[in-house]
Protein backbone atom coordinates (compact mmCIF):
# COMPACT_ATOMS: atom_id res chain seq x y z
CA UNK A 1 0.00 0.00 0.00
CA UNK A 2 1.18 3.50 -1.21
CA UNK A 3 -1.32 5.98 0.70
CA UNK A 4 -1.88 7.72 -2.45
CA UNK A 5 2.38 8.88 -2.36
CA UNK A 6 2.54 10.68 -6.12
CA UNK A 7 5.78 8.82 -7.16
CA UNK A 8 7.36 5.85 -4.90
CA UNK A 9 9.11 6.33 -1.95
CA UNK A 10 11.05 2.80 -2.57
CA UNK A 11 13.73 3.55 -5.37
CA UNK A 12 14.22 -0.57 -5.29
CA UNK A 13 13.80 -2.50 -7.96
CA UNK A 14 14.45 -5.65 -6.21
CA UNK A 15 12.11 -8.17 -5.54
CA UNK A 16 11.95 -8.85 -1.02
CA UNK A 17 14.75 -11.41 0.23
CA UNK A 18 17.03 -10.22 -2.48
CA UNK A 19 20.35 -9.63 -1.43
CA UNK A 20 21.14 -5.37 -1.29
CA UNK A 21 24.04 -4.53 0.21
CA UNK A 22 27.19 -7.17 0.74
CA UNK A 23 29.95 -5.23 3.16
CA UNK A 24 33.43 -7.82 2.21
CA UNK A 25 35.69 -8.20 5.10
CA UNK A 26 36.00 -4.46 5.77
CA UNK A 27 38.47 -3.28 7.91
CA UNK A 28 39.18 0.13 9.43
CA UNK A 29 41.74 1.82 11.21
CA UNK A 30 42.35 5.39 13.19
CA UNK A 31 45.92 5.19 13.97
CA UNK A 32 46.28 2.34 15.90
CA UNK A 33 43.08 1.69 16.47
CA UNK A 34 41.01 -0.57 14.60
CA UNK A 35 37.47 0.25 14.28
CA UNK A 36 36.38 -2.77 12.19
CA UNK A 37 37.90 -5.84 12.03
CA UNK A 38 37.44 -7.80 8.57
CA UNK A 39 33.68 -7.13 8.89
CA UNK A 40 31.46 -9.11 6.79
CA UNK A 41 27.52 -9.15 6.10
CA UNK A 42 24.48 -8.67 4.38
CA UNK A 43 21.66 -6.36 4.11
CA UNK A 44 18.36 -8.18 2.17
CA UNK A 45 15.44 -6.11 0.31
CA UNK A 46 12.69 -4.88 2.08
CA UNK A 47 13.96 -6.50 5.99
CA UNK A 48 15.24 -4.47 9.20
CA UNK A 49 18.47 -5.09 9.89
CA UNK A 50 19.40 -4.08 13.51
CA UNK A 51 23.43 -3.36 14.56
CA UNK A 52 23.46 -3.45 18.59
CA UNK A 53 26.70 -3.56 20.63
CA UNK A 54 28.63 -1.61 23.59
CA UNK A 55 29.49 2.10 22.84
CA UNK A 56 32.43 1.89 20.96
CA UNK A 57 31.68 -1.26 18.84
CA UNK A 58 32.09 0.20 15.73
CA UNK A 59 28.48 0.92 14.60
CA UNK A 60 28.29 4.16 13.63
CA UNK A 61 31.94 3.77 11.38
CA UNK A 62 30.28 1.32 9.67
CA UNK A 63 27.57 3.07 8.86
CA UNK A 64 29.74 5.87 7.63
CA UNK A 65 31.67 3.18 5.66
CA UNK A 66 28.55 2.34 3.58
CA UNK A 67 27.32 6.24 3.27
CA UNK A 68 30.77 7.19 2.13
CA UNK A 69 31.70 9.37 5.16
CA UNK A 70 35.13 6.90 5.95
CA UNK A 71 37.31 5.14 3.12
CA UNK A 72 37.77 1.82 4.70
CA UNK A 73 41.63 0.95 4.18
CA UNK A 74 40.71 -2.87 2.99
CA UNK A 75 37.14 -4.50 2.28
CA UNK A 76 34.70 -3.93 -0.24
CA UNK A 77 31.02 -2.91 -0.04
CA UNK A 78 28.29 -3.61 -3.20
CA UNK A 79 25.10 -2.40 -3.64
CA UNK A 80 22.79 -4.46 -5.57
CA UNK A 81 19.68 -2.68 -7.54
CA UNK A 82 19.67 -4.26 -10.99
CA UNK A 83 23.04 -3.51 -11.22
CA UNK A 84 26.10 -4.46 -9.00
CA UNK A 85 28.07 -0.66 -8.08
CA UNK A 86 30.92 -1.36 -5.48
CA UNK A 87 30.59 1.77 -3.12
CA UNK A 88 33.79 1.50 -1.46
CA UNK A 89 35.35 4.72 -2.69
CA UNK A 90 32.32 6.41 -3.61
CA UNK A 91 31.46 9.89 -2.85
CA UNK A 92 28.26 10.00 -0.10
CA UNK A 93 26.60 12.14 -2.60
CA UNK A 94 26.98 9.52 -5.27
CA UNK A 95 25.86 7.06 -3.07
CA UNK A 96 22.76 9.34 -2.04
CA UNK A 97 22.02 8.96 -5.69
CA UNK A 98 22.23 5.38 -6.39
CA UNK A 99 19.87 5.37 -3.29
CA UNK A 100 21.22 5.05 0.22
CA UNK A 101 20.17 7.55 2.41
CA UNK A 102 20.90 8.20 6.54
CA UNK A 103 20.09 9.84 9.38
CA UNK A 104 23.07 10.74 12.22
CA UNK A 105 23.09 10.16 16.15
CA UNK A 106 23.46 13.70 16.31
CA UNK A 107 20.96 15.79 14.10
CA UNK A 108 22.24 17.42 11.10
CA UNK A 109 19.57 19.75 9.85
CA UNK A 110 19.02 23.60 8.74
CA UNK A 111 17.93 24.86 12.00
CA UNK A 112 17.36 28.15 10.60
CA UNK A 113 15.05 26.33 7.56
CA UNK A 114 11.95 25.51 7.90
CA UNK A 115 10.62 22.46 8.26
CA UNK A 116 8.98 21.98 4.88
CA UNK A 117 12.39 23.62 3.01
CA UNK A 118 14.58 21.08 5.36
CA UNK A 119 12.90 18.03 3.35
CA UNK A 120 13.11 19.82 0.03
CA UNK A 121 16.58 19.85 0.66
CA UNK A 122 17.02 16.24 0.81
CA UNK A 123 14.94 16.31 -2.64
CA UNK A 124 17.47 18.20 -4.49
CA UNK A 125 20.15 15.63 -5.25
CA UNK A 126 17.24 13.91 -8.04
CA UNK A 127 16.42 17.39 -9.28
CA UNK A 128 18.31 18.45 -12.64
CA UNK A 129 17.92 22.30 -13.50
CA UNK A 130 20.46 24.45 -13.29
CA UNK A 131 21.02 27.28 -10.72
CA UNK A 132 19.65 29.99 -13.68
CA UNK A 133 16.29 27.91 -14.65
CA UNK A 134 15.58 27.46 -10.83
CA UNK A 135 15.88 31.21 -10.31
CA UNK A 136 13.46 32.20 -12.88
CA UNK A 137 11.25 29.48 -11.98
CA UNK A 138 9.87 28.55 -15.28
CA UNK A 139 9.58 25.47 -17.82
CA UNK A 140 10.94 22.49 -16.75
CA UNK A 141 12.10 24.35 -13.43
CA UNK A 142 8.86 25.50 -12.22
CA UNK A 143 7.38 21.30 -13.27
CA UNK A 144 10.02 19.90 -11.09
CA UNK A 145 9.84 21.93 -8.31
CA UNK A 146 5.99 20.91 -8.15
CA UNK A 147 6.76 17.07 -8.76
CA UNK A 148 8.74 17.01 -5.83
CA UNK A 149 7.16 19.73 -3.89
CA UNK A 150 3.84 17.05 -3.82
CA UNK A 151 6.19 14.33 -3.05
CA UNK A 152 7.64 16.20 0.07
CA UNK A 153 3.94 16.23 0.70
CA UNK A 154 3.16 12.92 1.22
CA UNK A 155 6.22 12.87 3.35
CA UNK A 156 4.91 14.61 5.65
CA UNK A 157 1.50 13.27 5.62
CA UNK A 158 3.29 9.63 6.38
CA UNK A 159 5.27 11.36 9.69
CA UNK A 160 2.20 13.41 10.52
CA UNK A 161 4.02 16.86 10.80
CA UNK A 162 1.53 18.76 8.85
CA UNK A 163 0.99 21.08 11.93
CA UNK A 164 4.82 22.00 11.65
CA UNK A 165 5.80 22.13 8.11
CA UNK A 166 5.98 26.13 8.46
CA UNK A 167 8.05 26.18 11.38
CA UNK A 168 11.67 26.74 11.59
CA UNK A 169 12.94 23.49 13.05
CA UNK A 170 14.98 24.79 15.82
CA UNK A 171 12.00 25.98 17.15
CA UNK A 172 10.78 22.10 17.55
CA UNK A 173 11.14 19.61 20.28
CA UNK A 174 14.31 17.39 20.01
CA UNK A 175 11.76 14.41 19.10
CA UNK A 176 9.84 16.37 16.27
CA UNK A 177 13.57 16.95 15.07
CA UNK A 178 15.01 13.67 14.82
CA UNK A 179 11.37 13.04 12.99
CA UNK A 180 12.22 15.73 10.43
CA UNK A 181 15.58 14.52 9.64
CA UNK A 182 14.09 11.13 8.73
CA UNK A 183 11.84 12.60 6.45
CA UNK A 184 14.79 14.67 5.10
CA UNK A 185 16.48 11.20 4.16
CA UNK A 186 12.99 9.76 2.99
CA UNK A 187 12.86 12.56 0.56
CA UNK A 188 15.92 11.19 -1.48
CA UNK A 189 13.61 8.58 -2.21
CA UNK A 190 15.83 5.61 -1.39
CA UNK A 191 16.02 2.06 -1.60
CA UNK A 192 17.91 1.75 2.10
CA UNK A 193 17.43 3.96 4.91
CA UNK A 194 20.54 3.77 7.48
CA UNK A 195 19.51 5.17 11.02
CA UNK A 196 21.65 5.94 13.52
CA UNK A 197 20.19 5.91 16.52
CA UNK A 198 16.77 7.12 16.00
CA UNK A 199 15.18 7.18 19.03
CA UNK A 200 18.08 8.19 21.93
CA UNK A 201 17.10 10.86 24.07
CA UNK A 202 13.25 10.29 23.22
CA UNK A 203 10.43 9.73 25.78
CA UNK A 204 8.25 6.29 25.90
CA UNK A 205 5.47 7.96 23.39
CA UNK A 206 7.80 9.38 21.29
CA UNK A 207 9.55 6.57 21.15
CA UNK A 208 6.63 3.99 19.89
CA UNK A 209 5.83 7.37 17.37
CA UNK A 210 9.06 6.35 15.83
CA UNK A 211 8.77 2.56 16.35
CA UNK A 212 5.37 3.36 14.11
CA UNK A 213 6.91 5.28 11.15
CA UNK A 214 10.15 2.76 11.16
CA UNK A 215 7.01 -0.49 10.75
CA UNK A 216 4.84 1.59 7.97
CA UNK A 217 8.04 3.02 5.69
CA UNK A 218 9.03 -0.81 5.96
CA UNK A 219 6.22 -2.51 5.45
CA UNK A 220 3.99 -0.13 3.36
CA UNK A 221 6.78 0.97 0.98
CA UNK A 222 9.39 -1.81 1.34
CA UNK A 223 12.14 0.86 2.47
CA UNK A 224 14.86 -1.74 3.76
CA UNK A 225 16.10 -0.26 6.90
CA UNK A 226 19.34 -0.44 8.88
CA UNK A 227 19.06 0.79 12.69
CA UNK A 228 21.51 1.50 15.24
CA UNK A 229 19.58 1.77 18.63
CA UNK A 230 20.54 0.62 22.07
CA UNK A 231 16.84 0.41 23.24
CA UNK A 232 17.14 -3.50 23.38
CA UNK A 233 12.91 -3.45 23.51
CA UNK A 234 12.53 -1.41 20.53
CA UNK A 235 15.08 -3.62 18.54
CA UNK A 236 13.59 -7.17 19.98
CA UNK A 237 10.23 -5.77 18.42
CA UNK A 238 10.96 -4.35 15.24
CA UNK A 239 13.54 -6.10 13.93
CA UNK A 240 13.83 -9.21 11.21
CA UNK A 241 17.98 -9.72 11.76
CA UNK A 242 20.34 -8.58 13.92
CA UNK A 243 24.06 -8.25 14.30
CA UNK A 244 26.08 -7.82 16.59
CA UNK A 245 29.56 -6.10 17.13
CA UNK A 246 32.14 -5.46 19.97
CA UNK A 247 35.20 -3.90 19.81
CA UNK A 248 35.21 -4.09 16.12
CA UNK A 249 34.42 -6.98 15.56
CA UNK A 250 30.95 -9.36 14.59
CA UNK A 251 30.35 -11.63 17.61
CA UNK A 252 26.73 -12.21 16.57
CA UNK A 253 24.16 -12.59 13.86
CA UNK A 254 20.40 -14.30 13.54
CA UNK A 255 17.04 -13.45 14.22
CA UNK A 256 16.09 -11.72 17.77
CA UNK A 257 15.57 -15.10 19.13
CA UNK A 258 19.10 -16.17 17.65
CA UNK A 259 20.69 -13.45 19.03
CA UNK A 260 19.03 -13.38 22.46
CA UNK A 261 20.19 -16.94 22.92
CA UNK A 262 23.37 -16.39 21.88
CA UNK A 263 25.69 -17.01 25.23
CA UNK A 264 28.63 -14.65 23.29
CA UNK A 265 26.04 -12.21 22.74
CA UNK A 266 25.12 -11.43 26.43
CA UNK A 267 28.14 -12.24 28.11
CA UNK A 268 29.62 -9.14 25.57
CA UNK A 269 26.59 -6.52 26.08
CA UNK A 270 24.53 -7.79 28.81
CA UNK A 271 26.70 -9.29 31.33
CA UNK A 272 25.19 -12.60 32.67
CA UNK A 273 21.71 -11.63 33.26
CA UNK A 274 19.55 -12.91 30.16
CA UNK A 275 16.35 -11.18 32.17
CA UNK A 276 18.33 -7.71 30.92
CA UNK A 277 17.89 -8.52 26.97
CA UNK A 278 13.65 -8.30 26.87
CA UNK A 279 11.99 -9.64 24.07
CA UNK A 280 9.86 -6.74 22.79
CA UNK A 281 9.23 -3.11 23.79
CA UNK A 282 7.64 -2.74 27.65
CA UNK A 283 7.72 -6.27 27.68
CA UNK A 284 9.82 -9.09 30.03
CA UNK A 285 10.49 -12.68 28.54
CA UNK A 286 6.97 -13.69 31.18
CA UNK A 287 5.01 -11.56 28.49
CA UNK A 288 6.12 -12.75 25.39
CA UNK A 289 4.34 -11.47 21.84
CA UNK A 290 6.79 -12.41 18.95
CA UNK A 291 6.12 -10.75 15.50
CA UNK A 292 6.01 -7.22 14.35
CA UNK A 293 2.72 -5.38 15.16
Amino acid sequence: MQRGFTSGLNSSHLEAGETQLKVDNVRLNFGGVTALLDINLEVRQSEILAIIGPNGAGKTSLLNCISGLYNPQRGRIFYLNGNEHEITRMKPHQIARLGIARSFQNIELFRHMSVLDNLLSGAHVHMHSSLLSGLIYWGAAQREHIQFRRFVEDIIDLLEIEAIRNNTVGSLSYGLQKRVEMGRALAMRPSILLLDEPMAGMNSEEKEDMARFILDINEEHGVTIVLIEHDMGVVMDISDRIVVLNFGQKIGEGTPDEVRSNKQVVEAYLGEDKSAFPLKYGQSEGNNNNGKE
